[in-house]
């Protein structure tokens, strides 16, 4: 497929119509739910409106409004973290969970909810995003070899590192069978623990990593041609290729800290990103910022009023809509 050449104004139009659709998808989430509320509140409660009733602005403010933020902080910063792994990986089919970031921070967490047991669902961001750390050293040790990043043995260590600590996850649930509904969810992908907190943690730290990743983009631009073609035009490539695993592995385990294990986004909204608007990152970073915003937006909205008043697991939800999208782009690729 041609795509027009990358111009500011381009740039803007794409950046511009992806934020309009996001703010319209957020007040539709706000407005929907087991109580649902007209837009007038919404608006009301968001400018302190006195007219509001408390139980409005609360439910507005205090319930949804961090789901809400959430959620587009845990969509956009696995999609951004899905485009770099792809880059790096010169693989369009490559997503943070590939590398098993998630699954490390899966087991700390279940390890934290069964060995703590009803306090272990506050221990359980801190450990899993220490699992996640942990994971993230092995798999870098193991591909880090003589100086050099080797991005097919990075592949291949993910692999086999995820697989263990999925096994191990497997065996965690099977031994000790405490908390098990607060690990299944952890395993599912939920947003329902969104508060102000995990929001003014994990939000500055996924936008700023994405935001010094953006500044690599005509680096990516020119591995992407091939490495030694990137080092004749001056990139450092070894640099560049740490520098940028590194920041998004934090952001996958920052994610999977307050998310658990979300499924797809990285794998989907990048990929789709590059079909529609070309292999550019330079306009590939923000576009996909956003759409993986929308789409955990998208998806969490249905997660919530699908079966009001009961609620589907996130991960489910982007499953079932990324499975099928993940065949196509097999068939594609």
């Amino acid at each position: 497929m041609n795509h027009p050449p990358l111009t500011p104004r381009r740039t803007i139009a794409v950046v511009a119509l992806l934020l309009a659709i996001l703010v319209a998808a957020g007040f539709i989430s706000l407005s929907l739910g087991s109580v649902p509320l007209p837009m007038r509140s919404i608006a009301g409660s968001l400018t302190g409106d006195a007219s509001v009733s408390p139980v409005v602005r609360t439910i507005v403010l205090d319930i949804r409004l961090p789901r809400l933020l959430l959620a587009i902080i845990v969509g956009a910063g696995l999609s951004v973290a899905g485009l770099v792994f792809q880059a790096l990986l010169r693989n369009p089919l490559a997503e943070p969970y590939i590398l098993g970031i998630s699954s490390g921070g899966t087991v700390g967490a279940i390890l934290a909810m069964t060995l703590a047991g009803s306090s272990g669902a506050l221990s359980a961001p801190l450990a899993s995003f220490a699992g996640s750390a942990a994971v993230m050293g092995i798999v870098y040790g193991v591909a880090h070899r003589r100086g050099k990043l080797d991005t097919y043995t990075l592949l291949l260590a993910g692999v086999m590192v995820g697989a263990f600590f999925n096994a191990l996850v497997l065996l965690l649930i099977a031994v000790v069978n405490q908390e098990l509904r607060n690990a299944f969810l952890w395993l599912m992908g939920n947003l329902s623990g969104a508060s102000a907190t995990s929001v003014t943690v994990v939000g500055p730290a996924v936008v700023g990593a994405s935001a010094v990743l953006y500044t690599q983009a005509k680096g990516l631009n020119l591995i992407a041609t091939g490495e030694e073609a990137a080092m004749q035009l001056g990139v450092n490539v070894g640099i560049l290729k740490k520098s940028a695993y590194l920041l998004a592995s934090f952001i996958t385990g920052m994610v999977v800290s307050v998310s658990g294990v979300v499924g797809f986004v990285g794998l989907i909204i990048p990929h789709i990103c590059r079909m529609v608007l070309g292999p550019d990152h330079r306009l590939l970073f923000p576009a996909s910022f956003l759409a993986g915003a929308l789409f955990m937006v998208s998806a969490d909205t249905i997660a919530r009023v699908a079966l009001a008043p009961a609620e589907i697991p996130v991960g489910a939800v982007t499953a079932a809509i990324g499975a099928p999208l993940f065949v196509y782009l097999l068939r594609k690729v």
